[in-house]
Formats: structure tokens, sequence, C-alpha cells
């Protein structure tokens, strides 16, 4: 029918060259009379170029003023049009961004904003954590978040979509038909409840007679021997983090594959703690960041190293790879799970740059902002215990490094000094080293050149 209203429409001297210009639009009426299509100008305008009443005949095949007769006996039935934000460009997608190469996935631990929250251009709205670090998911655009697509626990990978943020601020817009739908719903919601009520329930059958059970003989009491174990309500589980799991695995793979042994010794504190005491005012006043005892250790750890280079090698298949460089792993403990970030060429830096690259490292490690790049590499690594009360412990190895230094808590012990005895800070320091490569001489050794730096940091100085 529509080719022939076509032919009729187009051989009319009045609507033929308007109709050749059009493209149709049909809209369906609510009544069942039949359909009106409207045609619409390609160049924009308003002018109604033919029409196909309920009746089913073509206006163009009728003079012009009966057209305008049928228009005013039938009214149009005008099309309703509304613009999707998709369409626009109006929604964007948030997604998982690249984690770095060694990183295939991570887990979605938490949102920072919700649906309705407004967020502007780099805003973080949603934290991935990963097996070493914690990633911020940033909003591409300004506007306002209009839907979560995934969910806290979901396994993510870089390109997942998370969220929806819509740029012109979040208004839904509703067709009429689904307003309509919606209107019809509540309708019928009253009735659907009527019938709901008005329907009798189900008589119950009345139970069945049963054969009477003989009597079971009461359970037997639990021997003494059996554990009793406590009721489950009292226990919680808690799934592992990403970086608690890695933590695990690595360090397990340490065991597996170093023949890790540990070698211990003691350090008298005096002269480092002196040091620290004389200097630290104007420590802090040039250099503004305080004097600490760990940057007397890396130094000592940088000579131990040069002198032993052994312990700053690594085996590699049937090669050993020596390094010419010192980079030093400290470990930092975090509520989240243990890191350790990277102290890049400690063998050439000073007691103040040293400081300050640690207090920068160990605040990002505890606001999770720390960078792949950050942790990588490494090829010796400082575990401090003391600060946490430790006497004496066998630090693991963190792979691929072959040994790690533990230092722990300051006591003040009774020591012969001068052939009398007196009270003296001392602190214990252990090496755990690959056996495969490093010889105990060599970790023995190691331990001295440590010892006698602390105990006269002016060895330093003097290169002795």
């Amino acid at each position: 029918m529509w080719a022939v209203s076509r032919r009729r429409v187009a051989s009319s001297s009045v609507l033929g060259q308007s109709f050749r210009n059009a493209r149709p639009t049909r809209c369906y009426s609510s009544s069942n009379e039949g359909y009106a299509m409207t045609l619409v100008s390609r160049k924009g305008s308003s002018q109604v170029s033919g029409i196909v009443g309920s009746l089913g005949f073509p206006v163009g095949s009728k003079p012009l003023r009966d057209a305008i007769s049928f228009v005013q006996r039938y009214p149009l039935i005008f099309a309703h049009t509304r613009s999707f934000s998709s369409d626009t460009g109006e929604l964007v997608d948030a997604v998982v961004p690249f984690m770095g190469e060694s990183i295939t996935d991570g887990t979605l631990s938490n949102f920072l904003k919700h649906p309705g929250d407004r967020v502007e251009v780099d805003e973080p709205i949603a934290q991935i954590e990963t097996d070493k670090v914690t990633i911020d998911v940033s909003s591409p655009e300004a506007g306002v978040i209009e839907q979560l697509v995934a969910k806290v626990g979901d396994t993510v990978e870089p390109g997942t979509k998370i969220a929806v943020i819509s740029k012109s601020g979040g208004v839904t817009h509703v067709a009429p038909s689904e307003e309509k739908s919606s209107k019809a719903a509540s309708e019928l919601s009253p009735a659907k409840t009527k019938k709901v009520e008005t329907e009798k329930p189900k008589e119950e059958t009345p139970p069945s007679k049963e054969k009477p059970k003989a009597p079971s003989l009461p359970p037997s009491k639990p021997s003494a021997k059996e554990p009793q174990l406590p009721p489950k309500e009292r226990e919680r589980r808690v799934p592992m983090t990403r970086l608690r799991k890695r933590v695990a695995t690595r360090l397990k793979d340490s065991q597996n594959t170093f023949a890790m042994l540990t070698t211990f010794n003691e350090v008298d504190m005096t002269s480092l703690m002196k040091l620290r005491s004389d200097y630290k005012d104007a420590f802090l006043e040039k250099h503004g960041v305080k004097l600490g005892l760990m940057s007397g250790f890396v130094k000592a750890a940088v000579s131990a190293l040069q002198n032993q280079p052994i312990v700053n090698a690594v085996i590699d298949g049937d090669d050993i790879i020596y390094r010419d460089y010192v980079d030093i792993s400290v470990a930092v403990g975090t509520p989240k799970g243990l890191v350790v970030p990277v102290i890049r060429n400690a063998d050439r830096m000073n007691f103040a740059e040293i400081e300050k690259g640690i207090n920068t490292l160990a605040k990002k490690a505890n606001d999770g902002s720390l960078s792949i790049d950050e942790m990588a590499g490494g090829s010796f690594t400082i575990s401090n215990g003391g600060v946490y009360g430790s006497l004496l412990s066998t630090p693991i190895i963190n792979p691929p490094q072959s040994a790690i230094l533990g230092m722990h808590s300051i006591v003040s012990r009774p020591m012969v000094v001068g052939g009398e005895v007196v009270p003296r800070p001392m602190m214990y320091i252990a090496l755990t080293y690959d056996h495969r490569l490093i010889d105990g001489r060599e970790a023995v050794y190691f331990l001295r050149r440590i010892k006698d730096v602390v105990e006269d940091p002016r060895r330093l100085l003097l290169d002795v």
C-alpha cells in the first residue's frame, strides 16, 4: 500500500515534490480503526506532504480540499521522540586502568563514590587491590555517577567497566510508552491484590497416621579422648586480601627454592645513638627530616655489600649475576600486608637523602599509594622488627634476592667493656642467606662489617 500511495502522491502537482523529499514516521494510535502516517521533510520543514488515514485510502489521490476536510475529521496522532544519552555521548564508562606488566587482574575492594554522587575529571571513584599495590579507578569525565556496574569483591581486568557516568547530571528521560506501562501496572496491582485476598487457603490435609517407631537408643556420650571444639558462632571467616595471598605465596616459594641459613651477631648501639643525639637538631634544621637509626644501618649495609659482593649477587640458572649497584629494599608492615619498597642507588646517597627516601616510601605504603616501579627490583632487603619489640628472629629471603638483614629491638644489657661490666644498649642482628650461593664465611664477614660500622661510624668517613 505504501508503494501505491507514493505513486499516487507523486502524481499530485501540489504534494509530489514534498513527498519525494520526505521520510516516513509511523505512529500507531490507541484505537483499532487503523494508523496514521506523517511524512516529515528531509530538509527539516514542518509541512505535511502526505497522510494515510485510518480508513485506509491515500490523501494524495484526492483533491487538496478533500485532504484538508479529512484531516479536520480525523485528527493526526503526534509522534513523541526522546533522545538517549548514549546517542549524544552523555554517558561515559569508567573502566579499570592498566595495572602493570606483571599484574593481569585485581579485586574491586571498595567504591569511593556511589550513584548520584558528583565526580570531577580524574577523581578516584573506586579502588582495585592487586597482588602488589592498590590502584585507583579515576573518572574520565566530570558528571554524576549514573550506575555501578561491578560489585565489591569482583575480580576485574584492565578495561573492565565498573561504573557509568552521566555528563548531563544524571537526568533520566521516560518515554510516554513507559509512563503508560507504569500506570497500567499501578492500576492492575490493586486488582491483583484483591484477587489474592479473595482466594481461599487450601484446606490442610490431615496428617496420615504413622506406625509407632521402635524406641531408639540414646546417643552414646562422647568419649573423653574426643576434642570439644568451640561452637561455630564464635568464629569469623574473613577472605584474605590479594596482597596477603601474594605475600604468602612468595614466602612459601622462598622456602621451597632457597637453601636458607641464618647467622647472628650483636651490635653495641652506643656510638650511633650518641651521634644521633648530638646532631639531631642541626640535622633537622638543615635537611628538614629527622635523623634516625635506619639510615645508619643502610649505610652500613651498603659498605658490607661492597666488601662482600657475593651477598649482592643472585643465581640465574647455571650462572651468577653480580650487581654493580646497590638497591636496598626496606620492609614496611601495613594493615593490608607486608610491602617492600626500594631505595634506588643507595650507594650514592648520604644520610639525609636516605632518611627522606625512607619517610616518603613509608607514608606511601601506609596510604596504599605505592606504585609498581617503587617496589620492583631491589638487590638486598632490610627488615626492622625492632620497631614492634622483636628481640630475635630469622627473616625469610625476599625473592629473587639472596640475603636479608633483620634488625631487632635495642635492649640494655650488661657487657664487659675495658675489664668492667657496664650496661650497654645492645641489638641482635640476623642475616638469612641462600647457602647455595653464599658460604658461612662471607655471611659472618658481612655481619662483622655492619657491626664495625655501626659501633664506629667514623669508619664510613675514612673508608676503613
